[in-house]
């Protein structure tokens, strides 16, 4: 059974409440540089979700695909602490070939922290790029911003 989407979407942007644990800091009590990546796959992963796409039709399709960052620009702009109330912006530029663009911001109220720039591939489980699924590719197009 699939899991119910979380998040929404907003002018094409897909909202994700995250909320800081222990968990997600370092020994100085801001949090750890690989916790937003996570936030961010989440984001990805809800904003697909809530799109239509199913991860797991895509594994046991005749040729199974799935998703990899292939390249991720970062900057790390201000910390979160412990207990902080995130919100991890998604938006999906444009969706072609065996690739997704997209750019992905974290943000405590209105002040950014953290903003990506990442290109993700559509992969065979041989992790050979392939193209994009006419379907997914229809499924992502109402919320595509800039295409």
């Amino acid at each position: 059974m699939n899991a119910p989407p979380c998040g929404s979407f907003a002018n094409g942007v897909h909202q994700l409440p995250v909320r800081i644990y222990y968990e997600d800091t370092d020994f100085s009590g801001v949090v750890y540089h690989a916790s937003y990546l996570r936030f961010m796959e989440r984001g990805r992963t809800e904003y697909l979700r809530l799109s239509g796409v199913d991860h797991q039709a895509l594994l046991q399709g005749d040729i199974p695909l799935a998703f990899a960052v292939r390249r991720m620009q970062i900057d790390f702009a201000r910390p979160a602490r412990i207990d902080d109330l995130l919100n991890v912006q998604t938006r999906f530029i444009a969706a072609r070939g065996a690739r997704i663009e997209a750019r992905q911001s974290v943000l405590r109220g209105e002040e950014m922290l953290v903003s990506a720039e990442v290109q993700i591939a559509c992969i065979d489980l041989e992790g050979r790029p392939r193209r994009l699924p006419k379907s997914l590719v229809l499924l992502l197009a109402p919320f595509l911003v800039g295409q």
